[in-house]
């Protein structure tokens, strides 16, 4: 499945850029500043972008946790407050396997090239990310992006007898990508997007899952007409790397993730130059493969997180303006396996 995936898109990329930009499509790589459309309420014109020359402008995405499906230059300034992970090394998807394992010397579970925080089995954290994330549109329907991550990490709780370790901060690990638009226009947008993650941020303070990653997923925009819009994302994240499971011929302790979402948004305030609108988020993933220390250490099971499913709901709101857009969105586990019980985020979006 993940090489049928990946064939699919490495085929389909450089056609759809090529077919999108060719001649016959009146494709121009310069990057123009969006000209407002008099007769429509006005979008968010600092991730708004023309469909074209001569053709109506697109309106900003207002979602704050699904992907932003929109193609265009832009920065954005992303900090998020979570509380209680229980599992933060889950599928090595936030950071890598608990460097408790290198301390089991007389445990068949000993592994001295663990390389995740340790000694302690983290029972309870809290951390902050603080994302500054950008998107360079190279041509009308293709985008580049970066993203560079800070983190911190405030272990509050370990499994009593395994240790403990401090407060952990610094760079994680960056990602790079890029977003193809497969159609667009001024009511809807189907993206491609592929991004990857290189692992610069240090494993062993619990900054990242020491190996690399890809990521395809398909994200979608559509009006409904007036002031409601809807927005969703379909992902699959895939490790390129990863430590061993917990004990020996276990397989890997990381794991190929599925990710889903959608976002409903209306907009209350919709003037040419400012929109206001309260979003509703449904964010989902569903884990194919992979390992977590707490449940092997704490409930003796064998810490296999195989098919489990997360589901949050996330609520909040974005105002965009004519330069920039603000939003503020809460966001809690609808389920009993979560990555953490709430988070908070706090995101600024700005036109370069």
């Amino acid at each position: 499945m993940k090489r049928a995936i990946l064939a699919m898109l490495v085929t389909f990329l450089p056609v759809a850029v090529a077919a999108q930009d060719s001649p016959a499509s009146g494709g121009d790589t310069s990057v123009t500043s969006p000209v407002p459309d008099r007769s429509a309420p006005a979008a968010d014109e600092a991730s708004q972008g023309r469909a074209g020359r001569g053709g109506p402008p697109r309106r900003g995405s207002m979602v704050g946790y699904i992907e932003d499906a929109t193609i265009g230059s832009g920065l954005r300034v992303r900090f998020d407050s979570g509380w209680d992970m229980t599992s933060p090394d889950r599928a090595e998807f936030f950071y890598a396997k608990c460097g408790c394992y290198r301390d089991f010397t007389d445990s068949p579970a000993a592994d001295p090239n663990a390389p995740g925080p340790g000694p302690g089995v983290v029972q309870n954290m809290n951390y902050n990310q603080l994302n500054l994330m950008t998107e360079r549109q190279i041509s009308k329907h293709a985008s580049i992006i970066f993203d560079l991550p800070f983190r911190w990490i405030k272990p509050t709780d370990f499994v009593a007898g395994t240790g403990s370790f401090g407060n952990q901060s610094g760079i994680g690990d960056i990602t790079v990508g890029t977003k193809v638009a497969i159609a667009t226009s001024s009511s809807h947008d189907i993206t491609v997007m592929v991004r990857g993650s290189i692992p610069t941020g240090d494993s062993s303070k619990g900054l990242g899952t020491d190996h690399g990653s890809i990521e395809p997923a398909l994200l979608v925009r559509q009006s409904l007409g007036g002031r409601a819009e809807i927005e969703g994302q379909f992902g699959y994240w895939h490790p390129t790397g990863s430590s061993q499971g917990p004990l020996p011929g276990s397989g890997n302790f990381s794991g190929d993730i599925l990710y889903y979402g959608i976002g409903p948004s209306f907009n209350i305030v919709n003037k040419r130059n400012a929109r206001f609108a309260p979003v509703v988020e449904l964010v989902g993933w569903h884990l194919l493969g992979g390992f977590e220390t707490s449940a092997f250490f704490v409930n003796g099971t064998s810490g296999d997180v195989s098919g489990m499913n997360i589901v949050n709901l996330k609520v909040g709101a974005r105002l965009a303006l004519k330069t920039g857009s603000v939003y503020v969105g809460y966001g809690w586990a609808l389920t009993n396996n979560a990555w953490y019980d709430h988070i908070l985020r706090l995101e600024y979006r700005a036109k370069i």
